[in-house]
């Protein structure tokens, strides 16, 4: 017999038996003239509680839109006070005041400054095995990461999405004007510079260009997880390694007539003004392209001889404060933003999902009005590439928006002719040791 027929046969049994004990007079108090009782027990109502939810740079807008009806439909009994960070309550400020949240988004870059610092980690292993929470359902590569940036195999925190692939951005309006056939998922480098190169003329007075980029992202979120820092050391990871991926670019920016813009921020939007064929950037729902601008999207160029993966940004992270006395309930509510029913409305909005369920995967974007009309799949047509490696927690090191800025700034400079790739990449090394001993001298 089947459990469910099992379970059906035991609940005759059991309600057959009360119906006799109230015919028999077996009931105190609780029957009605007719003999009849109520034996169903009612549900004791929870005790109301506020939980504090803390987050940088997510709007309480967003936040409602993707999980509040969620956790009203699940936890009625719970008040979300929910906190953007902002003037006059940052963490710091929180926790100054001793108004410690009990779940905090945190992110790999800032888990050491923004959470770990403040004595406020908590590991959610023992939850994880309380509750026997598969974590095998997200994507490996965002489970470790914040694994190993921790620093000693404790898990302080579970993959939100969006995390942020690269893809290659294309006007068709151009490619149609030129009579140039669209490029497709699985090209090279090589085969998107031969691409770039037909797309750069001036017609009519015009000049088009055939590429742009956010250079700062390109390079910063590279397929060989290549990092800036070097992580055992003090200076530039690997100069040769950042030379070839800085000559790769490079070439790009000297086919005549695709001049590079001022600055990466410039050349962040340079695919916006309607103008440019070709752009690698990140998916990102905060990438805005103007509805004039008629694009689609295939995956990111890969280099000839591999790997067959897709450079990402990580993900953020759901994380409980030890402070927290609701830690249980913390979890489950965090158990809830990252079901499956909600990372699948996430993805159908266009949010890429953290988990490792490719059918989650593949309806990216669908109930978004311009997503839905563009080719989502390119996001999925390679699996992420491993994330970056990090100095170990708790070692001196130089803020990321520093490392970011000298490569992103450096590479303009170089796209301009200004230098020479040999003499940008040794003033970074340079610079990457000065800001080093400086950020030592602060921690002493």
């Amino acid at each position: 017999m089947g459990g469910n027929a099992m379970k059906v046969k035991a609940g005759l049994v059991a309600l057959t038996f009360s119906v006799l004990v109230t015919a028999c007079g077996g009931g105190q108090g609780g029957g009605s003239a007719s003999g009849s009782t109520d034996t169903k027990k009612e549900e004791k109502p929870k005790d109301p509680y506020t939980m504090v939810i803390f987050t940088a740079g997510v709007s309480e807008k967003e936040f409602n839109d993707r999980f509040s009806e969620t956790l009203k439909t699940k936890f009625p009994h719970v008040t979300i006070e929910y906190i953007m960070s902002g003037k006059g309550q940052t963490i710091a400020d929180l926790v100054a005041a001793n108004k410690i949240p009990d779940i905090i988004r945190t992110d790999v870059p800032t888990l050491q400054t923004g959470y770990m610092d403040y004595k406020i980690h908590y590991d959610m292993s023992e939850l994880v095995k309380k509750y026997k929470y598969d974590t095998n359902r997200f994507t490996k590569v965002f489970l470790d990461e914040i694994i190993d940036a921790g620093g000693t195999g404790a898990l302080y925190g579970l993959p939100v999405p969006p995390y942020f692939p690269q893809a290659t951005y294309y006007n068709k309006d151009l490619f149609d004007k030129f009579g140039v056939a669209y490029p497709k998922n699985g090209m090279t480098w090589d085969e998107l510079y031969e691409l770039a190169k037909k797309m750069t003329r001036t017609d009519g007075g015009t000049v088009y260009r055939g590429f742009s980029a956010n250079p700062t992202n390109t390079l910063r979120d590279n397929v060989l997880s290549l990092p800036i820092l070097d992580p055992k050391g003090t200076g530039l990871a690997d100069s040769a390694k950042w030379s070839t991926l800085y000559q790769n670019l490079l070439r790009f920016y000297q086919i005549p007539n695709n001049t590079i813009e001022a600055n990466p921020s410039l050349e962040d939007k340079a695919f916006n003004k309607g103008n440019v064929g070709l752009m690698t950037n990140q998916h990102n729902i905060y990438l805005v392209i103007p509805p004039e601008v008629n694009w689609d999207l295939v995956s990111y160029p890969k280099f000839k001889d591999g790997p067959d993966l897709m450079p990402q940004r990580g993900p953020a992270y759901w994380s409980i404060t030890n402070t927290s006395k609701h830690k249980d309930e913390a979890f489950e509510m965090i158990m809830a933003m990252l079901s499956d029913e909600s990372q699948l409305a996430d993805s159908k909005r266009g949010i890429p999902t953290t988990l490792n369920n490719p059918e989650i995967a593949k309806v990216l974007g669908q109930s978004d009005p311009i997503y839905s009309k563009k080719n989502m799949n390119a996001i999925n047509y390679y699996k992420p590439a491993n994330y970056t490696p990090k100095r170990k927690m708790g070692e001196v090191t130089v803020p990321g928006a520093t490392q970011q800025g000298l490569i992103g700034n450096t590479f303009v400079e170089v796209a301009q002719g200004k230098k020479d790739i040999n003499t940008a990449l040794r003033e970074i090394d340079e610079k990457l040791k000065a800001a080093l001993e400086e950020e030592k001298a602060k921690a002493k």
